[in-house]
């Protein structure tokens, strides 16, 4: 399942202002589905050196980055959420990429795959609802049950004569 990631910053509204008017208040958060948008500052980072090749850049900079989300004591999720999250996930959620060399795209893909494993343990199938067959449906069935039965009893017609 793929789902689409998005920042929404306070609401998608123009940014409060704080109490002097000056420096807005920006509340962001990560969109996993339509009921779900967790707060970014609920997310814990850490950024390590990844592996492989890459020379000095690789063993030097810190660009894997990993984020952690702790689905116990998170405000954001109802308590269904919670419930079905650490039923198929566990109490906290980690999501990793070490893929690029700019940290900055290695958060971006690391919150992409946190949104999908979060978006993917919350989604719910639908139950199946059984159908009746339709007369046409049971028609046919018959029908083949019939021509079943008479090519079976000619066969067995032809076996008595040899006898």
């Amino acid at each position: 399942m793929r789902c689409r990631t998005l920042l929404v910053v306070n609401g998608g509204r123009q940014p409060d202002r704080d109490s002097e008017g000056d420096a807005p208040l920006e509340r962001a958060a990560l969109r996993v589905n339509r009921s779900l948008a967790i707060p970014l500052d609920e997310l814990e980072w850490r950024f390590t050196t990844s592996g492989g090749p890459g020379g000095q850049h690789a063993n030097r900079s810190s660009t894997r980055a990993e984020v952690r989300f702790d689905v116990e004591r998170s405000a954001a999720l109802g308590p269904r959420q919670r419930a079905r999250l650490i039923e198929r996930l566990g109490p906290t959620v980690r999501a990793a990429s070490g893929a690029e060399r700019s940290q900055a795209r290695n958060r971006d893909l690391a919150l992409r795959r946190l949104a999908d494993r979060l978006a993917s343990a919350l989604h719910v199938e639908r139950t199946r609802l059984p159908t009746r067959p339709t007369s046409a449906a049971r028609a046919r069935r018959l029908d083949d049950k019939r021509r079943q039965s008479t090519r079976k009893q000619e066969r067995s017609a032809r076996r008595d004569d040899t006898d």
